[in-house]
């Protein structure tokens, strides 16, 4: 688990935080603010202004970078990735956890040493996504949902792709989806692997499984979440399903139904999962390292388990006779519409 920062110094803790039934909390982000395409705001969008610090491991941080891939943003928002494992030192750049190195932008081998430029008094752990304005030589925002916002609606004009995934028409149904999958699904897999107790695991456990089998039938007549059109929340859903199966239904002994298990739920990711660029960011080497390598409480042996096998774009996801589609703008010209190589 790394450790956390008070008032500037680096604190090392093996343990997540839990409330009084050892129900597992997640520490709310602290940097919320956004950069705006108003030109007379603090943070304006600008080329090349911003970076981001990510995680390949990371569900919160594989946001961001699904949004700028899809949206073809590489070259307007930069990235340094760090290591899939998680030591004492909390997240490092470089190839191993015990051997950190000076990431390209600000020399720091730490992600928490990032944070201590932003604020030498800060107080709380140092997660992953953070964009980083290169400008103010800060952060501008640690929150992973409102970073996915800002790549996809105030950068819209940098982006090579002019892909929307928060249509107007839609905002509302997007906004309220996230919310409802927020707390059983993508933190209910955590509340599951961190609880210390086992009320607090069971009743993680049922919440999980109480949405899954709703959004597996959702998903029977229905193409994404919101409808016939791809959006924000089927990108914060994929990115805990994709980890499902190699990491927690194991690691997180959330073991009642794998993924492929599901009538519905398999063939909706393994459509994303075949998307254009969108298996290029998914790394299951660096989510199967992390999550098994970070967790000692856990995993003490630190094992790696071989399995299992994740071979999506060549598995049909069979989600074709479904209305709507992908974003036009995905494919090149000859494409048709809708129409991925896979059915």
């Amino acid at each position: 688990m790394g450790g956390f920062l008070r008032n500037g110094t680096w604190i090392h803790d093996d343990e997540w935080t839990t409330n009084k039934d050892g129900s597992f909390q997640r520490e709310p982000t602290k940097f919320h603010d956004r950069a705006q395409r108003d030109s007379s705001a603090r943070f304006t969008v600008e080329p090349g202004r911003y970076h981001l610090f990510v995680s390949l491991a990371c569900p919160w941080a594989h946001r961001s970078l699904l949004i700028r891939a899809l949206k073809g943003l590489e070259s307007a928002i930069p990235i340094s990735v760090t290591n899939p494992v998680m030591g004492r030192d909390g997240w490092s750049f470089g190839a191993q956890a015990d051997r950190p190195e000076p990431e390209p932008l600000l020399g720091k081998r730490f992600l928490r040493e990032i944070y201590l430029e932003a604020d030498p008094e800060f107080s709380g752990r140092a997660t992953v996504p953070v964009l980083w304005d290169t400008k103010e030589h800060t952060i501008v925002n640690n929150e992973s949902r409102q970073i996915l916002r800002m790549l996809d609606v105030d950068f819209h004009a940098l982006a090579r792709r002019k892909v929307c995934l928060y249509p107007n028409h839609l905002a509302k149904d997007v906004d309220r989806t996230i919310d409802a999958i927020y707390a059983p699904i993508n933190n209910g897999v955590y509340r599951a692997g961190f609880a210390n107790t086992q009320h607090a695991y069971e009743e993680a456990f049922d919440d999980l499984f109480a949405a899954l089998n709703h959004y597996d039938q959702l998903l029977e007549g229905q193409r994404y979440l919101c409808g016939e059109q791809l959006t924000e929340a089927d990108l914060c859903l994929f990115t805990t399903l994709i980890r499902f199966d190699p990491v927690y239904y194991v690691h997180f002994k959330c073991n009642q139904r794998r993924l492929a298990d599901y009538r519905n739920l398999g063939g909706y990711v393994r459509e994303l999962y075949q998307l254009p660029h969108v298996a290029a960011v998914c790394d299951f080497n660096h989510i199967k390292q992390h999550y098994y390598r970070s967790h000692p409480a856990i995993n003490p042996k630190a094992l790696v388990p071989r399995g299992p096998d994740l071979s999506w774009l060549k598995q049909p996801h069979g989600r074709g006779h479904l209305a709507g589609g992908p974003p036009a703008e995905l494919y090149p010209p000859s494409k048709a519409w809708g129409v991925p190589t896979l059915h």
